[in-house]
């Protein structure tokens, strides 16, 4: 199977990235939030582009969404499935100072939580807990808002359950 806990749900519940999704060749472990506290000593493939990366202000960070109104024009509730793009309230793409459009790199429902969870990077200027933007879908636009910033997960985010 590969991606476990429940599908997607689990993994977007506590933030987990996944290979083909948030993890990809266009952003790097910091901006996906993975760089680890400290750097081993020894050299590997890699180590000086990861050092400059760890030295340099992330340009893009991975945030999680919540759709905030899912309710179509007609009435209807709809669900994003991936790959929309996040817009500004005034209905511009969002773009990175490295030319990286802001979409939708995984989405899927949270039970425990009792919302709909999108995926995206955002400049790292626009990734605040609680700022507002649209993500297009069938045409029409939908409110979102910034639930969580880099590695923290919406569930459980101290990991209590799991240690118990």
């Amino acid at each position: 199977m590969g991606i476990g806990v429940y599908g997607s749900t689990g993994r977007l519940e506590k933030s987990y990235r996944a290979y083909g999704h948030e993890l990809e060749t266009e952003y790097n472990v910091v901006e996906a939030g993975m760089q680890t506290p400290k750097l081993k000593e020894q050299d590997f493939i890699g180590k000086a582009a990861h050092i400059a990366h760890r030295e340099s202000k992330p340009v893009a960070t991975l945030v999680s969404l919540f759709v905030d109104d899912h309710k179509s024009k007609s009435g209807e509730n709809r669900y994003m499935m991936g790959k929309e793009p996040i817009l500004t309230l005034a209905g511009k793409t969002i773009t990175d100072a490295h030319g990286r459009h802001s979409y939708v790199t995984s989405a899927g429902s949270a039970p425990s939580l009792g919302k709909h969870i999108l995926m995206t990077y955002l400049p790292t200027e626009l990734a605040v807990i609680g700022a507002k933007f649209l993500v297009e879908y069938l045409g029409e636009r939908y409110p979102v808002s910034v639930a969580s910033v880099s590695s923290t997960p919406l569930f459980d985010p101290t990991n209590e359950r799991i240690l118990n």
